[in-house]
């Protein structure tokens, strides 16, 4: 039943009801005011009353309605209802309110507000006085009422006290000490970089890299001959890996540029300059693979000028040495001087108070649980520091070198594993010690409000300004709908939006296969970040839709498998494992699983999945063209049908296949042809230079010089556009 309806009747009810009660009472009145009671006896007798009848009809009456019978306690529940304030026509309106809510604000009843929603866009048929009305359907309601709204206050919160923590004051210059230097290589990809410093380590990391490539950042104490150590970080060259150098500039003191020789200055090679820069950190320049016989540093050095590094023999102050990594040709004098110019520096650090650092590189081990790589920048780390990094935080339980050897404690300078994480930080956190576990929960519970409070404001933005655009829409269709009654805008809209309500799920699984779902996993943070970095450049969502739905570090699990199984996705993994029971039950739910260790495979393998689910182009193949000699008609049964000699001048014509008539230029008709004769004869193919007679499957005049094409029609295989970038 319609609601206003029910009001009413509601409303009659009660009525009748109060009626009754007043002619009861009425005629209780009467009857105290001519009975008198009559005293039968020294002992006191109840006064009899008239019309006990009538007495008994008010108490069916006050059983079949108990809402209505006691009229003061419905008043006594109205006065105290919260009412909001109303002054000079304004009301107070929140983001969300009740038809109710609404009622009571504007102190008018639930019918007024069911009326102003009639010039909505609001579903009237379901719509109760405990409906949820939104914030543009409430001021549109607040206007119509002749109004003014203003957004209620929301409760002040107290402003939380900042429990961060924050780096110590810089420390007395007495109790520094002396600290490794940080050396960073840089350079273009596969110009030797890991093989320098294997050569450096006596150590064959490049020999276990996928592919040849590094794709980690690679943190190592080298002890010199000489006694010196030296911290090297090595950073991937790969094009894919841009945020990884900036992330080992950063925490460097001294940058070894190399450059392979026979190849001269590359596009990684000016990046990693550019970051040196940004970094402000000096470089040394190490000219590799100068054994080979097309090997010419000289032009190399000169190449160099025109990024700004100018090397010491014309005048600047960058260190030159030419070496072979591989022979371990100079490898000395490029040690040497890289402790000459730690010495420059004068590197010092203070050993003692709460530690601080950088994360390096981060991963979920399956034994250790979350593992990073970090370099120490201050103080000394020890078993049972409590950290904290980003929004986690870690009680260290072991620490490793970077060849797997537990150590008891890591100094300023030293690269060293931690375990004991909560949960993987990122790689670039900044790590900070704190006093107990207490203290590191009350910083991350900071980070996680300020985070909080950021996202709340980011969505608050894009709410309103989803809300302006939708506001804008509905007020361009109600102008365009401006002279029509509710009732038949409602059906307008239901007209027009029929077609998707009653859309075949054949249709929906043909609109959903032009996305691609994506899950990545990958095996350390900085894999997973240099992969979505790539992913994100993509930008060829008119053709087929990428959306990453998820991304982590760790194998391939089974809520992955579920996940891609949901949005019918494909999981990526990149230098992870997959259990042979996982590979079943995804091959059993037609889920793919692709695996990788060398990026630019894995982002091949992700435009070929792209390119299978673009849909083929239809591509026009000419068989033969004919021109129109002579036209005439011929009739059939009481109709007459144009007929069109023609003579073929290339190809053939086949009656099997598609025709089109072109006049002038343009298409005027696509279709089959309805006969095709020779000499009075049916026939299906006419080769070139014969003459014959055709009409088409629709009636049109054909005009002489018009051309007939036949053709057929081929679906070709799309590519996408989209280019990573290597």
């Amino acid at each position: 039943m319609n609601w206003s309806l029910r009001l009413k009747f509601e409303n009659l009810v009660q009525l009748r009801c109060a009626c009754r009660q007043l002619h009861a009472l009425s005629y209780r009145r009467v009857c105290r005011a001519q009975w008198k009671p009559v005293q039968l006896s020294a002992r006191p007798v109840r006064s009899v009353r008239l019309y006990p009848q009538l007495w008994q009809w008010d108490k069916l009456i006050s059983a079949a309605f108990p809402h209505y019978r006691h009229l003061a306690t419905k008043e006594e529940k109205k006065k105290t209802r919260k009412k909001l304030p109303v002054t000079k026509g304004e009301v107070e309106i929140k983001q969300k309110m009740t038809v109710e809510e609404l009622a009571r604000a504007m102190s008018k009843d639930v019918d007024h507000i069911f009326e102003a929603l009639l010039y909505t866009d609001v579903d009237f048929d379901s719509l109760e006085p405990n409906s949820i009305l939104y914030e543009d359907h409430i001021k549109l309601v607040v206007k119509k009422s002749g109004m003014k709204y203003k957004s209620a206050k929301l409760k002040e919160e107290k402003e939380k006290e900042n429990t961060d923590a924050v780096k110590r004051p810089p420390a007395d210059p007495a109790v520094l000490t002396p600290r490794p230097a940080v050396v960073t290589i840089l350079g273009h990809v596969d110009h030797g970089k890991t093989t320098l410093l294997d050569s450096l380590r006596k150590t064959q990391v490049a020999a276990m890299e996928a592919g040849g490539i590094t794709q980690h950042i690679g943190a190592f104490l080298v002890h010199l001959p000489s006694g010196e150590r030296i911290t090297f970080l090595d950073t991937p060259g790969h094009a894919a890996f841009s945020a990884m150098r900036a992330r080992g500039t950063n925490v460097t003191d001294i940058v070894i540029l190399v450059v392979a020789a026979e190849d001269g200055v590359m596009e990684q090679t000016v990046e990693s300059i550019q970051h040196a820069k940004n970094a402000g950190v000096p470089l040394i320049l190490a000219i590799n693979k100068c054994d080979k016989p097309e090997a010419d540093p000289e032009r190399v050095k000169k190449e160099l000028l025109a990024h700004d590094v100018v090397c010491e023999q014309f005048g600047g102050d960058v260190q030159a040495v030419n070496i072979s990594a591989l022979k371990g040709e100079n490898l000395m004098v490029l040690a040497e001087a890289t402790v000459a110019l730690a010495e420059v520096l004068e590197l010092k650090a203070d050993p003692t108070g709460l530690v601080e650092g950088t994360v390096i590189e981060c991963r979920k081990d399956k034994g250790k649980g979350p593992v990073t790589t970090a370099i120490i920048q201050r103080g000394t780390l020890r078993k049972g520091c409590v950290l904290v990094a980003g929004k986690t935080w870690a009680k260290v339980r072991f620490m490793f070198d970077e060849n797997g050897r537990a150590v008891d404690a890591a100094s300023p300078g030293m690269p060293v594993e931690i375990m004991g994480w909560k949960e993987v930080p990122s790689a670039g956190d900044e790590i900070l010690e704190v006093e107990s576990e207490q203290r590191a929960h009350e910083v991350v519970a900071w980070r996680n409000y300020v985070e909080q409070q950021e996202k709340m404001k980011k969505d608050l933005e894009i709410i309103e300004a989803k809300q302006k655009e939708h506001r804008t829409e509905y007020e361009k269709k109600q102008q365009k709908l401006g002279h029509l009654t509710w009732r038949q805008r409602k059906a307008v809209l239901y007209k027009a939006n029929k077609h998707l309500m009653f859309s075949k799920p054949k249709e929906r699984v043909e609109i959903d296969k032009n996305v691609l779902s994506v899950i990545v996993k990958g095996d350390v943070d900085g894999s997973v970040e240099a992969i979505l970095n790539i992913l994100d450049s993509y930008d060829a969502d008119h053709e087929c839709k990428l959306d990453i739905i998820h991304f982590g570090m760790g194998d391939i699990s089974e809520n992955d498998v579920s996940l891609a199984e949901t949005f019918n996705g494909v999981v990526y993994g990149f230098g992870v494992k997959a259990n042979e029971t996982l590979k079943k039950l995804a091959a059993k739910k037609g889920i793919k699983i692709k695996i990788h260790n060398i990026i630019y495979q894995l982002i091949e393998d992700v435009k070929e999945e792209l390119n299978s689910r673009l849909l083929p182009s239809v591509v026009e193949n000419t068989i033969g063209e004919a021109s129109v000699l002579d036209t005439f008609s011929v009739t059939v049964g009481k109709s007459k049908v144009p007929v069109a000699g023609c003579r073929v001048h290339k190809g053939l014509l086949d009656k099997k296949m598609k025709f089109k008539l072109i006049r002038k230029g343009d298409v005027i008709w696509k279709g089959s042809l309805s006969s095709l004769k020779h000499h009075k004869a049916d026939i299906q193919i006419v080769k070139s230079g014969m003459d014959c007679g055709l009409s088409l499957d629709k009636d049109i005049e054909f005009s002489v010089g018009d051309e007939i094409v036949c053709y057929e029609e081929k679906e070709v295989e799309q590519t996408t556009s989209w280019d990573p970038g290597f």
